[in-house]
C-alpha cells in the first residue's frame, strides 16, 4: 500500500474534481434537475442528483488509483444498511455532499468528507468546502493545512480561546429540537454562528471563527461519514471531538450512527463543556 503522504498527494485533486461537480449543479441553474429525492418518508433526508454524481465519481477516482485489495469502501450513497463492519484493515469514509438541504437552499454551506479509516479511527481526511473554493487536510499526526484553488497550501490552529464565556458556538439552523436548544441556552458561552453542514462548522473552529460545535442524537443521530473526517482535521489542528463523556469517537463499528452527545472544540475547555453539557441534560431530564 502507498504512504499516506503519497495518498494524500492523490486523493488533493479527487476533492477538487468532487467539488467542480457539484458547483456545475449549484451555479449552474440546474435546480430542477436535481432530482431531489427522500430516503424516508417524512422528507426529511434529501438526496439529489449531484450527491450521486460525485459519489460515483469519488469511488470510480479511487478505485482507479488505489484500487479494492487493500481498502474498502463506505459511502453514504452507496451504504444499504450492510449487517456488521467493513472487515478490511483500511476502510475510506465518504460523503459526497454533507449538507444536502443547504446545498439544495443554496446557503453555500455544504461539504465533501473524505476519510481513511483504520481500526476503528481516521489515520488521513480531507474537507472540501467548494463554494470556498478550499480543501482541508491532515494526517493523523502531522497537523492540518488548507489549500485554496491557486494551490497555495498553510496549516491552521485552532484558537487560544479559554474563556468559557468568550467561546463562540457554531449551531446548525436545521437539526435543532427541543433537548438541544435547552442546552445551547444554558451554557455559558451564548455566542453563536449559524453554518450548515458539520464540515463547515469544523472549518469554523480551524479557522478560528468558532470554538464549540454540539450534537446531539434524537431519533437519529450523525452517521460516519458526517464526522469521521472532520474530526481528524480538528484534531490535528488542536482541537478535540468526542463524546460528553471524554471517550473516542469510533468508525467502522457496525452501526454508522454516533449516538448521544458529541463535542467537538478548541480543545481549550472541551472537559469543563463536556461535564456542564451532562449535568444540564440531566436537569432537561
Amino acid at each position: 500500500m502507498k504512504d499516506l503522504q503519497s495518498i494524500v498527494e492523490l486523493i488533493r485533486p479527487i476533492g477538487w474534481g468532487a467539488s467542480d461537480i457539484l458547483r456545475s449543479y449549484y451555479r449552474g441553474n440546474q435546480t430542477d434537475n436535481l432530482n431531489v429525492q427522500y430516503k424516508d418518508d417524512k422528507g426529511k433526508d434529501p438526496v439529489t442528483a449531484a450527491d450521486l454524481a460525485v459519489s460515483n465519481y469519488i469511488l470510480q477516482q479511487l478505485h482507479r488509483e488505489l484500487g479494492n485489495q487493500d481498502f474498502g469502501y463506505i459511502s453514504e450513497e452507496t451504504y444499504q444498511n450492510i449487517d456488521g463492519k467493513n472487515n478490511s484493515e483500511w476502510v475510506w469514509i465518504i460523503d459526497p455532499l454533507d449538507g444536502t438541504k443547504d446545498f439544495i437552499n443554496k446557503t453555500g454551506e455544504y461539504a465533501i468528507h473524505i476519510a481513511l479509516v483504520k481500526n476503528h479511527r481516521p489515520e488521513l481526511a480531507l474537507v472540501a468546502i467548494p463554494e470556498a473554493e478550499k480543501l482541508y487536510y491532515a494526517i493523523k499526526g502531522s497537523g492540518t493545512f488548507v489549500e485554496t484553488r491557486n494551490g497555495e497550501r498553510k496549516s491552521l490552529r485552532v484558537s487560544e480561546c479559554e474563556n468559557l464565556q468568550d467561546l463562540t458556538l457554531v449551531v446548525s439552523r436545521s437539526h435543532r429540537n427541543e433537548k438541544l436548544n435547552y442546552l445551547l441556552e444554558k451554557l455559558p458561552c451564548q455566542n453563536q454562528k449559524s453554518v450548515g453542514s458539520v464540515g463547515g462548522k469544523i472549518a469554523a473552529i480551524i479557522e478560528q471563527q468558532a470554538d464549540v460545535y454540539i450534537s446531539l442524537s434524537g431519533k437519529s443521530a450523525p452517521k460516519d461519514w458526517d464526522i469521521a473526517a472532520p474530526e481528524l482535521i480538528l484534531n490535528e489542528a488542536g482541537g478535540k471531538y468526542t463524546h460528553f463523556d471524554g471517550t473516542p469517537l469510533q468508525y467502522n463499528t457496525g452501526d454508522i450512527n454516533q449516538w448521544g452527545g458529541l463535542l467537538a472544540s478548541n480543545g481549550k475547555c472541551h472537559e469543563m463543556l463536556c461535564q456542564q453539557a451532562q449535568i444540564i441534560l440531566e436537569e432537561f431530564n
